[in-house]
């Protein structure tokens, strides 16, 4: 018997009992790791004890609320053995898109019924705020599953003209098995990110959510067979990434995998594409985007598109400044993701609060002045105090590397041209922000930045029918948008001789 946990929530926003397999979904079924496997600890780092039943809850101490089945490399040849089967008899090209959309559809509707029930389990999961998992997180996987349910039998080739005696066309077609790799910031909404596109297009998925934050993924899984998926389609295996994310990314018959996280672990998982497969490799990675201020930008709105580089033209630096330090300085330090008013909370785990403390300690180190924060926030908990760095010069590793933290840079520049400069001036090419009420300096603008997603007078928020992905180093491919369908189907050319004489 597959082992379960039962979470009770009394807290001032979610009252109720939760309960989730803790083990591997494959085939339709839950089961037990092949070779026994691993026992990841789950843990908690913001749920105050006192809103929850459970003695093993402790946000400020970070103990283990419970552990999840770790799969090996033989999970995975189970998990694509049953994805391949389901592929070639229950779905792909089996199944019409318009039966592939309505259980999209239906899917959609079973998150929605559960939404509270998956943003309480979020906010334990991730640790972010209740509210936030609700009304982002949730509702965005219900809107991206709809979206892709509206696809589903709109994936069409085209018919190209060569000769009256020849008839050629196009067909787009799934891969086949697809590895799925979320990250542990927003489990559920990035897996749902991959499952749409390749659902609708026919494709059938191994789905490994983050070791550090399984559980919605986990509540998904039932989900899927309340929809009426059929066994095999999606299959659900738990592990670390070194060694079933590896497995994953070096499968045989796995013929694509879609990636979100580091660009080192995107690295290793198209290393391993190339050296087994030539599998296809869908990359999300880091970014460390910038944000420019320009004088005549609409200051309030600008205090509010924050980023890690902020670059503030001279004119308005000292105010801009001023009026940021006060925003960051009122930010209330969350005490747990189901209080009311609060705005920040601590690093997932103690391997990330040491991560980012050890970036604030290089800004210091090379240079950088900390003009707010720049240390630990309390005695519990892996809190950050909102850090703002000045004076910070552009080949700083603060300024070169992905932070992922409550910490910024904000340096002062002159003109258009200096700031294009130095904004391109890192591998990454995620996203970018522009702020301006020149539009036509804004259009320039992200014309010349080196980035995927450029966002004028705005923050980078993602909207369904629009492609997200970076240049350079911060990826492969695109996700979202009638883009993501491309990456998840091969282009097949028909030629039907219809009077050649050959």
């Amino acid at each position: 018997m597959v082992a379960t946990y039962t979470h009770h929530f009394d807290t001032p926003l979610y009252k109720g009992n939760l309960t989730i397999h803790t083990g591997l979904y494959i085939d339709g079924k839950w089961v037990d790791p092949i070779e026994g496997g691993d026992l990841i600890d789950k843990y908690t780092t913001r749920c105050p004890a006192k809103h929850f039943a459970n003695s093993s809850c402790n946000v400020a101490n970070g103990k283990v609320i419970t552990a999840v089945a770790g799969a090996g490399t033989k999970d995975i040849d189970a998990a694509v053995k049953a994805a391949r089967k389901a592929y070639k008899t229950s779905w792909g090209l089996k199944v019409p898109g318009a039966e592939r959309g309505k259980l999209l559809d239906k899917l959609a509707d079973l998150i929605e019924k559960h939404q509270d029930q998956l943003a309480a389990l979020e906010a334990l999961n991730v640790g972010k705020h209740y509210h936030m998992a609700r009304n982002m997180d949730i509702a965005f996987s219900v809107r991206t599953l709809r979206y892709y349910a509206g696809w589903s039998d709109k994936i069409q080739g085209k018919t190209i003209e060569t000769n009256d005696k020849k008839l050629a066309y196009t067909r787009h077609e799934p891969w086949g098995v697809v590895g799925a790799i979320v990250p542990w910031n927003f489990p559920l909404m990035m897996a749902i990110t991959k499952l749409g596109p390749a659902l609708a297009t026919g494709n059938v998925v191994v789905l490994k959510p983050s070791e550090v934050t399984p559980l919605t993924v986990l509540y998904l899984a039932d989900l899927l067979s309340e929809a009426g998926f059929p066994p095999g389609v999606v299959n659900v295996v738990n592990g670390y990434g070194n060694t079933i994310g590896s497995a994953i990314s070096a499968h045989p018959s796995i013929e694509k995998v879609a990636f979100t996280g580091s660009t080192l672990v995107g690295r290793k998982i198209l290393k391993a594409a190339s050296e087994s497969n030539l599998k296809a490799v869908t990359l999300e990675l880091g970014g460390k985007s910038p944000t420019i201020v320009f004088d005549d930008a609409n200051l309030d709105q600008a205090s509010c598109i924050a980023g890690s580089r902020v670059y503030v033209q001279e004119g308005i630096y000292d105010k801009f400044l001023e009026g940021f330090t006060q925003a960051a300085q009122g930010l209330k330090k969350e005490v747990g993701p189901f209080e009311e008013g609060v705005h920040y909370g601590p690093q997932v785990s103690r391997t990330h609060f040491d991560r980012v403390m050890g970036y604030i300690s290089s800004g210091k180190s090379e240079g950088a002045k900390v003009h707010i924060g720049g240390e630990r926030e309390g005695e519990q908990g892996y809190f950050i105090k909102p850090t703002v760095f000045v004076d910070a010069k552009p080949d700083m590793r603060i300024m070169q590397e992905e932070i992922f933290g409550p910490v910024c840079s904000i340096v002062k520049f002159k003109t258009e041209e200096e700031m294009t400069e130095w904004a391109n001036n890192t591998t990454y090419g995620l996203a970018a922000n522009v702020l301006t009420e020149n539009i036509a300096r804004g259009i320039r603008m992200a014309n010349a930045l080196e980035a995927g997603c450029i966002s004028v007078n705005c923050a980078s928020a993602p909207e369904l029918g629009l492609p997200f992905g970076g240049y350079k180093q911060s990826g492969l491919g695109r996700e979202m948008g009638e883009a993501a369908l491309h990456t998840y189907t091969q282009l097949k050319a028909v030629h039907v001789n219809i009077g050649q004489v050959l």
